[in-house]
């Protein structure tokens, strides 16, 4: 029976080839999307669920709220994991990371700069499950001064010896480290991800009972099935116990007196699995995903390959009158409806059989695109496959039973003397009111799931054009940024050098960038005047040169300047700060305070006010800055006078070089470090738009398809009507007029749905567009003109038929 069932799908398949083509294609097109993108979203979701101790591990971080801003920090104080343990019984393990950036190795006569090194507790690897291939995960970071390598590592370093016993000796660093394990390479879906772990106890911060400082990355170990929020409502008292009499050494306020003051601050629990997916903190070990996004593309998926199935059932039940007469003789000959809708059923299946081939290759052929786009290395390895390939029948099976389920029983119930009759009665049947008003919902849904995603990618694009536009406070463009501390006491010789290149218009010294990576330190500042108000800000250290180099404007007073000996102690505010403080227009000469941990207090005089600029994203408010005098920090920023520098690189490079340092010359462009700030709305922009591209086009193969079975039952109309003397362009708007209806009630359903999600998108954006209605129009007349393009080409040509052909057998 089912070799018969086989055999009948497979010469249905070859008599109806246009349609059998549309339908491998669109369920292909949306097979491969929904594929892709799954593997993205499934590697979201995968982030540090591989630690055997996963669901127990959370992260101990850091929020306050204060004038001036709030602050959302990953890593916390020195002595918190050693007061949680101690404190609280749940806590079975506490252990901290601390980054150690990536020290210059010397090795055989070489410098190697690029690999990542993290201090760790002596009970990291218990508690996180990074396997040793060498070592005992129980004692390797015990001593000071011992390291953990990656095998990668272990291979550029040292070869084919043994690591473990060897020697690694860091340039800048006194004491060498004793390699006593070896460890696999961290996964790529781990948020910590470093090449290297040296002992904490190496670390004199981390014996710091200080808890004014932070940068100690802190995870607990909790019993299995606790609920990690009794812990987290008793932090509150843990925060009062130990910061409370520090926070009045430094500040001169007891905790009641700070919080009256409006300020709040204390330590949260963070599950560690939610950390890629729900983590908006500063200082963060990497770059974070966003759960709104796993969202969106979730949906697309489904959407995709909801889409596919809807042009099958469209094109299935449209054509069914070809198939009416079969359904008649075969119920005439004894065919239970049971026996019908397994044969419905397989030619569905051997439909979606054949779209899961071609889909996988389509998959296998977007891959690299979609890791270009997403920055991943997604793929399908061939450990998986004797996992993957049972998953995807399964898969394929239940697309095809789904997408072929309602045009079985719609096929399978057709009555035998209704179709059997003669005229057009079958016809009539599929033509019935409750048949067509399905089609044309399906076909709305098309639409109406195409232009919102064309609105949405639309949106995404203003924004980005928006942000590049914008005006900064400051000079984005012709600037290079060098990192330049690795040329020591000769950075100022380096820069008095480029100085004098007629290129060159201004140099500037500092560690702090207003795009990309760069220093960042927060400064708690009090005015001379109101003792009792505290201002959190951020500080800046430049130069005299960094306002010039970077093209910065004064709203009042001076710049830092070598004709003021003083300016040591002076400070520039921005205007946010110089607001927050009740001084817009008489700050010049106001005298603000800082304490320091041991509660000491400095004095500095304000001597301008710089005009706000954005050096965070514009997804955020400019918030209070100082700026404080230093001409020792590592970033050299070049403000060059015309876009042609490579000459000037190529000098530079040779420059650098003849001081002999130990880092080869690199460079950034200020302008592409601010763009990459932006690099998860870029991906979602042009990851929306290939999405709304494929989804049309499948949409409009299914209105391709129903245009051709429209023309075909139509057949003897347009011969009469041509015969009557119809033009041809009155026969194309008789056909089309149907389709585009249908295409505007989408567009009134997506337009006002569409707006409201990208209205929401763009809340979180401090500094946005607004939705505009040109680009809602616009798209709209796209979606039209694609929409009449599709069905016209099908009704042009059954208009310019010979009526002869179509009325001879009348």
């Amino acid at each position: 029976m089912l070799k018969n069932y086989f055999k009948i799908a497979w010469r249905n398949l070859l008599r109806n080839r246009a349609f059998s083509a549309i339908n491998i294609t669109g369920l292909a097109i949306g097979l491969a999307s929904c594929l892709l993108i799954s593997l993205y979203v499934l590697d979201e979701l995968s982030f540090d669920r591989f630690h055997e101790n996963g669901d127990r591990i959370v992260r101990v971080v850091f929020k306050a709220v204060m004038q001036g801003g709030e602050m959302k920090e990953a890593h916390v104080m020195p002595p918190t994991a050693a007061a949680l343990k101690a404190d609280y019984p749940e806590v079975l393990e506490a252990t901290r990371l601390r980054r150690g950036g990536a020290p210059m190795v010397l090795r055989n006569q070489q410098i190697y700069t690029d690999d990542e090194l993290a201090f760790v507790d002596s009970n990291f690897l218990q508690v996180f499950t990074f396997p040793l291939v060498e070592g005992n995960v129980k004692s390797a970071l015990i001593q000071p001064n011992t390291i953990v390598i990656s095998t990668k590592l272990a291979e550029k370093y040292f070869g084919k010896q043994d690591a473990v016993g060897q020697i690694i000796t860091f340039k800048d660093w006194k004491t060498p480290y004793k390699v006593t394990g070896v460890m696999e390479e961290m996964p790529a879906h781990s948020h910590i991800q470093f090449d290297m772990l040296a002992s904490m106890s190496s670390l004199e911060d981390a014996k710091s009972t200080s808890w004014m400082i932070s940068e100690f990355y802190t995870y607990l170990l909790l019993p299995e099935g606790y609920d990690y929020n009794q812990l987290n409502a008793k932090l509150p008292q843990t925060v009062e116990k130990y910061m409370g009499p520090q926070l009045k050494t430094a500040l001169g306020l007891t905790f009641a007196e700070f919080k009256k003051k409006g300020n709040n601050l204390g330590l949260y629990l963070q599950p560690l699995t939610e950390i890629h997916l729900h983590s908006d903190f500063q200082y963060d070990l990497g770059t974070n995903g966003d759960l709104k996004y796993v969202y969106i593309f979730g949906a697309i998926a489904v959407i995709m390959l909801l889409i596919a199935c809807i042009n099958f059932m469209n094109l299935s039940t449209a054509g069914s009158s070809k198939r009416a007469r079969e359904v008649g003789v075969r119920k005439v000959m004894g065919s239970e409806k049971i026996e019908l809708v397994a044969q419905f059923l397989m030619e569905s299946i051997l439909l979606t059989g054949i779209a899961l081939v071609f889909g996988g290759l389509i998959c296998l052929a977007g891959l690299p695109l979609l890791n270009s786009l997403s920055g991943k290395n997604l793929g399908f390895s061939l450990e998986a496959l004797p996992a993957l390939i049972p998953a995807l029948l399964i898969f394929g099976l239940f697309v095809g039973i789904f997408a072929g389920s309602y045009p079985a029983f719609f096929l399978s119930s057709f009555k035998p003397i209704a179709v059997l009759k003669g005229g057009n009665a079958a016809v009539k049947l599929n033509s019935s009111g409750k048949n067509v008003g399905l089609r044309s919902g399906l076909v709305v849904f098309q639409f109406f799931v195409s232009i919102t995603l064309m609105v949405g990618a639309t949106v995404v694009y203003q924004q980005l054009k928006f942000i590049q536009n914008k005006k900064l406070g400051y000079e984005k463009d012709q600037v290079l940024v060098v990192p330049a501390w690795a040329l020591g006491k000769n950075m100022p010789v380096f820069k008095d050098e480029l100085m004098r290149d007629s290129r060159v218009s201004n140099v500037s010294l500092s560690g702090f960038v207003p795009a990309g990576p760069s220093d960042n330190n927060n400064y708690m500042i009090t005015p001379e005047d109101n003792p009792s108000q505290l201002l959190k800000t951020l500080r800046y250290e430049v130069d005299y040169d960094y306002l010039a180099t970077l093209g910065m404007e004064m709203a009042q007073g001076r710049n830092f300047s070598k004709a003021y000996g003083l300016d040591s102690t002076a400070v520039i505010l921005n205007e946010t700060a110089a607001k927050a403080l009740g001084w817009q227009h008489n700050a010049i000469g106001k005298t603000l305070s800082r304490r320091n941990n041991e509660g000491k207090g400095s004095a500095y005089h304000v001597i301008g006010i710089v005009k706000d600029f954005h050096f965070k994203s514009l997804h955020e408010k400019i918030s209070p800055l100082v700026m404080t005098l230093s001409q020792d920090r590592g970033w050299m920023i070049i403000k060059t006078k015309n876009k042609e520098v490579s000459g000037l690189l190529a000098k530079m490079k040779n420059q650098w070089e003849s001081f002999k340092p130990d880092m080869p010359f690199t460079y950034s462009f200020l302008d592409e470090r601010f763009n990459e700030t932006y690099k998860t709305e870029q991906k979602t922009g042009k990851i929306l738009a290939i999405f709304a591209g494929l989804t049309i086009l499948v949409a409009c193969m299914g209105l391709f398809g129903l245009a051709i079975f429209t023309a075909e039952q139509r057949t003897k109309e347009i011969g009469v009507r041509k015969v009557l003397g119809a033009s041809v362009a009155g026969i194309v708007a008789l056909l089309s007029k149907d389709f585009l209806q249908l295409v505007v009630v989408a567009i009134v359903i997506a337009l006002p749905t569409s707006w409201w999600l990208m209205s929401r998108w763009l809340e979180d954006f401090e500094y946005k567009i607004d939705v505009s209605w040109w680009a809602l129009a616009l798209v709209s007349l796209v979606s039209v003109a694609v929409a009449l393009l599709t069905v016209s080409f099908q009704s042009v040509r059954a208009a310019l038929m010979n009526p002869v052909k179509s009325l001879r057998s009348e």
